[in-house]
């Protein structure tokens, strides 16, 4: 749902990737072969970062620490939406990777001046990995997932999300009004918003099944081999 419906924010940041594309708009097999290649490699980087953060959300967990972080990162989710941009924008988060982002921004031109199915695969794989705030909020759901395969699987879904919209703007180029984009930009917050609720519920442990499972804790067996979950 984050990644569907922050597609939208995708559009806006990622659309002028997307509409330069090097597909052959004119077979549209060709450009649903090339479209597909792009989704993939974007896919796949979201999943390489969500696996590196999922690990990280492991040691919290097995830490005892899952469900306090998960109503942390849910009161995050919502400060950053309620915090005025103006404030946010006066500290840059991605100043200490600005290297690699350069790195990134130079290969993302190399290969969208060629037309090869690899540089299309390469185009989506390097902008998996551009500077997003959507990317950074599902990053937090990814530390929260408890463990590298979940976050993971949670990137890649995120990633999925954004498929349908990106693709429209792959085959159909700039098709949304500026005054709607203004709009689904506004209603973004609120989805955000919902979902740092969730968040939050989800660690309070209220035994509500898959919304807000009984908190849990790890118990350390004296046979160094056995770990009893309950």
């Amino acid at each position: 749902m984050l990644g569907l419906l922050g597609s939208f924010h995708c559009i806006g940041m990622c659309g002028p990737i997307a509409f330069v594309l090097p597909v052959n708009k004119k077979n549209k097999a060709q450009t649903f072969l090339g479209t597909s290649l792009y989704h993939l490699g974007r896919i796949l980087s979201y999943g390489l970062i969500g696996f590196l953060f999922g690990l990280l959300g492991k040691g919290l967990y097995l830490a005892g620490f899952q469900q306090r972080l998960s109503i942390l990162i849910g009161f995050v989710m919502i400060l950053i939406v309620l915090i005025p941009s103006r404030i946010l924008n006066r500290y840059s988060f991605t100043r200490p990777l600005y290297r690699i982002i350069g790195i990134v921004k130079s290969k993302l031109g190399l290969y969208l001046n060629k037309t090869s199915l690899k540089a299309l695969f390469s185009i989506g794989f390097f902008n998996g990995f551009l500077p997003c705030g959507l990317v950074y909020m599902a990053l937090l759901g990814a530390i929260s997932s408890g463990s590298e395969i979940d976050g993971a699987i949670y990137m890649v879904a995120f990633g999925l999300g954004t498929i349908p919209l990106m693709t429209g703007a792959v085959f159909l180029g700039n098709f949304l009004k500026v005054s709607v984009r203004n709009k689904i930009q506004k209603a973004i917050p609120i989805f955000v918003i919902i979902i740092g609720v969730l968040f939050i519920i989800r660690g309070m442990g209220l035994g509500i099944p898959y919304i807000s499972p009984s908190d849990t804790q790890l118990l350390i067996s004296s046979d160094p081999n056995s770990c009893i979950s309950e």
